[in-house]
């Protein structure tokens, strides 16, 4: 009990000097509990839509994926015949049975062409208006469709775009373009969790998105009184003769939820990464906060000892003072992790992912988690402070405040320090001279965590000679205020050392995916100019096929050299060891396909791969198969007949685009394929004449101005898209990391916070002999500038040398240029003076507010 009074006491003494550590527990643990809450609640919206979204029992082609959202290659989606619903309806215990068309590869379109679709990557669905969705839709204005010329469009959707009843909108599908006057707005029951829906009836759903009439995609059954769904499915099975794909409520809603599970665990885990980097550099925020109030007690609990406190109640105490600020700290992070989540929420909505806060979903193991986690985290990086608290000893009564230093401990310091720091250089070494990526990959982790720790440890060490420099080129300039500012921070090297470690973390991962990703858009830009000839690529951003329609419109285009065709058709391989290899692809394309692909070949030339019953295969193929120029491959077409295509070139496998890929021509495809089996072109390449780019550009764009599903790009385009695409993931990354830079910057304030108090006396002293106030604000503002460029320094370092390793492994994929960009590097360490800056504001205020012979008179 006294222990624990004594603990209490010291802590609510001094709990303003703890309370920035308390801060950076309770960020920590919001970021932890808000992610788990955020993911919580999202499962639980898809469970709750997916469970009343399934019927009873589902029939569906069996060319369909479990979530029933596969398109053939055709651009349509697999169907059943119509006669299936009345095989279905004769089953034992069927209640009723309907069927339904929908396609999510579609693109809608309001009277001026601007696309319907959601900006959150959620589906497009286009289906037929039936009774299921009539259970989980309610027609709030208007009616449903009835006939061709009217659609249904969800709530969300109309308020988001801002449509109105009788607005005209354009399906888009692989079938044809289709309009439709708005007749209805019908709103959700359950969370809609962004999807844009639009009805029609059954006959026009049929025609517009399969082509065809008397077809269906689903059949969506309801079991008779007393039925179980299992015993349904078993009936249905019976009556349909195995023909069909036939699922649970159960089944269909674990599909989906399955669809949907990926996603959520890579954010998931992702998040909770950063969270824990967050928690690491809090640990060095610890450790500092305790080991300066352990200084600033020497002659308090040297007291203590000579009174007769044992060395494990001085350790136990201070570690009870870590159990209080870790219990506060992660009770306020719990808290704020379900705003977090909230937030979260509402940032998802702004971006078109409705997620209703009545699904708000918080279990129990939520706070456990947090309270858990905070608490034995803090205790931990309590540990060390304490343990150099119990070894006070009752002499140190007599001394003023501040611990000596243990000068065995810093030589241990410097040779494990320099040991790990090797030891991880050596993997980084071995990383980038492993010939297989995946080998690479575990030495290239192995050599991140050692050179990280390495410098944790010896981090003290560097900053004396780190801190001697910057000082010299940095703060000689401010003159004594300077020197004297650099001394401070040169006074206790471990102290420097850690608040500069905190930094170094966050900045080391900064520099590292800046160099990566840098590294990857120079690369991809590398090989489009060495290997693209085309000039204009034609594509769906959500992946659409190109229609015939289109194709049609791009070679009527004036300026135009070629139009080449893309397609990609499903076979089985039979190769000449004698193995068969199902289900993969091959690449049918147009002989002027090997002008707009520079494609290197290692044997043969690729435009002989182009000749009737010819074809190409890449190296590794060959090596792992026995193939060799003239060699026969037995090529088995998906709805089609089997060839035997002689192979007349064989590729490199050192590309990045299309690399793998074995290339026939189009009019080979056709003569084992029927027409009406034929694939839909994935992309469409297009070169200008001589001269005539620009126009042709222009022109090109005006020919498919009426299809608003295709992107028609020139190599910048294509460039620039690529180069958005990385930097919007980056600064995503950027954005998770912030947390970790805060806590750090949270680090800098507390240590200048803690080392203003400690220096109470000295500072009242220097204001007495004729330093001014400003004069020794600059000095701390100094002092912490100097700290943050120490962590910069080498952070910044060490993350360029990880993202250099990294790209050589990248290089092995065919990402080959090293791109370091010093612009953002150069940025970071600039703007990490101003971090220093920010840092240092309130403990420099407070500094200056000091009564001059109050700080004399202290203790």
């Amino acid at each position: 009990m006294t222990v624990l009074r004594t603990s209490m006491r010291n802590f609510f003494a001094h709990k303003g000097r703890m309370a920035l550590s308390a801060v950076a527990v309770m960020l920590s643990v919001a970021f932890v509990c808000g992610t788990l809450v955020f993911t919580d609640t999202m499962n639980t919206t898809f469970d709750k839509l997916f469970a009343a979204t399934s019927s009873d029992v589902t029939v569906s082609s069996k060319e369909a994926s479990d979530t029933g959202e596969t398109t053939a290659d055709n651009g349509k989606p697999p169907v059943m015949p119509a006669t299936v619903v009345e095989k279905v309806r004769g089953a034992e215990g069927v209640k009723s049975a309907e069927g339904t068309v929908f396609s999510t590869s579609v693109t809608v379109v309001d009277g001026d062409k601007d696309s319907l679709s959601p900006s959150s990557g959620a589906p497009t669905i286009v289906g037929s208006w039936n009774s299921n969705d009539a259970r989980t839709m309610e027609i709030t204005s208007g009616a449903a469709p009835k006939g061709p010329d009217q659609v249904m469009v969800d709530a969300d959707t109309m308020d988001k775009h801002d449509l109105r009843l009788g607005d005209e909108i354009g399906v888009i599908s692989a079938v044809g373009t289709h309009t439709a006057k708005i007749s209805g707005i019908a709103d959700f029951e359950v969370t809609n969790p962004g999807a844009a829906i639009f009805y029609l009836d059954t006959a026009t759903a049929q025609r517009t998105l399969a082509g065809e009439p008397d077809v269906y995609t689903n059949v969506n059954v309801t079991a008779a009184s007393g039925v179980s769904d299992a015993q349904l499915k078993k009936n249905v099975l019976a009556a349909t003769g195995g023909d069909y794909k036939v699922q649970t409520a159960k089944e269909t809603a674990d599909a989906n939820q399955q669809d949907v599970a990926g996603f959520m665990n890579v954010m998931k885990y992702a998040m909770l990464g950063f969270a824990g980097i967050a928690f690491l550099v809090g640990i060095f925020l610890i450790i500092n906060t305790f080991s300066m109030l352990v200084a600033q007690r020497t002659r308090e609990i040297g007291l203590m000892r000579a009174i007769g406190s044992s060395r494990k109640q001085v350790n136990r105490s201070v570690l009870v003072e870590a159990l209080l600020l870790g219990t506060v700290g992660s009770l306020l992070g719990v808290g704020a992790g379900v705003g977090l989540a909230i937030g979260l929420m509402k940032l998802m909505g702004s971006m078109g992912m409705e997620l209703s806060t009545s699904d708000l979903t918080i279990v129990w193991t939520t706070p456990a988690i947090g309270l858990v986690l905070g608490v034995v985290v803090t205790v931990l990086a309590a540990y060390l402070p304490a343990r150099r608290a119990g070894k006070v000893s009752p002499m140190a009564a007599l001394r003023d405040a501040g611990a000596p230093a243990d000068a065995k401990a810093g030589r241990v310091r410097a040779v494990l320090g320099t040991l790990l720091t090797a030891g991880g250089g050596y993997g980084l070494y071995l990383a980038a001279s492993a010939d297989k990526a995946k080998e690479g990959s575990l030495w290239l982790g192995l050599g991140i965590v050692l050179t990280l720790i390495g410098f944790v440890v010896i981090g003290p060490l560097l900053a004396g000679g780190v801190v001697r420099v910057l000082g010299a080129l940095v703060l000689r300039m401010f003159g004594p205020v300077g020197r004297m500012a650099e001394r401070n921070a040169l006074r206790n090297p471990r102290r420097t050392g850690a608040t500069g470690a905190a930094l170094m973390i966050g900045l080391a991962l900064v520099a590292c995916l800046s160099v990566v990703g840098s590294s990857m858009v120079a690369s991809a830009t590398d090989q489009l100019d060495k290997t693209v000839g085309t000039d204009f690529i034609i594509q769906s951003d959500s992946g659409q096929l190109v229609t015939p329609e289109a194709v049609k419109a791009a070679k009527a285009t004036p300026g135009l050299e070629h139009v080449t065709q893309y397609k990609i058709a499903e076979v089985d391989y039979t190769t000449p060891d004698g193995k068969t290899l199902k289900n993969t692809d091959i690449t049918a394309a147009d002989p002027t396909y090997a002008e707009d692909l520079r494609t290197e070949t290692v044997a043969g030339s690729l435009a002989d791969a182009y000749k009737p019953d010819s074809m190409s295969v890449d190296e590794k193929f060959a090596k792992d198969h026995d193939v060799e120029l003239g060699s026969k491959i037995e090529v088995a077409f998906k709805d089609g007949a089997t060839a035997d295509l002689t192979v007349r070139a064989i590729t490199s496998s050192d590309v990045v685009i299309d690399a793998g890929s074995k290339y026939i021509a189009i009019t080979t495809l056709a003569k084992y394929v029927p027409a009406d089996k034929m694939p839909l072109d994935q992309l469409v390449f297009a070169s200008a004449k001589d001269g005539q780019q620009d126009a042709a550009y222009k022109s090109l764009k005006s020919a498919l101005h009426d299809y608003p599903q295709y992107t028609v790009r020139d190599q910048t385009d294509y460039k620039e898209a690529l180069k958005d695409q990385i930097g919007q993931l980056l600064n995503m990354i950027y954005g998770l990391l912030a947390l970790a830079i805060i806590v750090a910057i949270l680090g800098v304030v507390n240590t200048l916070a803690l080392s203003v108090v400690e220096r109470t006396r000295e500072i009242g002293l220097m204001r007495a002999i004729g330093l001014s106030r400003r004069q020794l604000r600059r000095m701390i503002r100094m002092e912490s500038v100097v700290i943050a460029l120490f962590g910069a320094l080498l952070g910044l370092g060490l993350g360029m040398g990880w993202g250099a390793t990294a790209q050589q492994l990248l290089a092995l994929e065919g990402l080959k240029v090293l791109e370091i960009p010093w612009g953002t590097i150069g940025g970071v360490f600039i703007g990490s003076a101003f971090v220093g800056l920010f840092a240092a504001l309130i403990p420099a205020f407070r500094a200056g507010r000091m009564n001059v012979l109050n700080a004399i008179a202290t203790e």
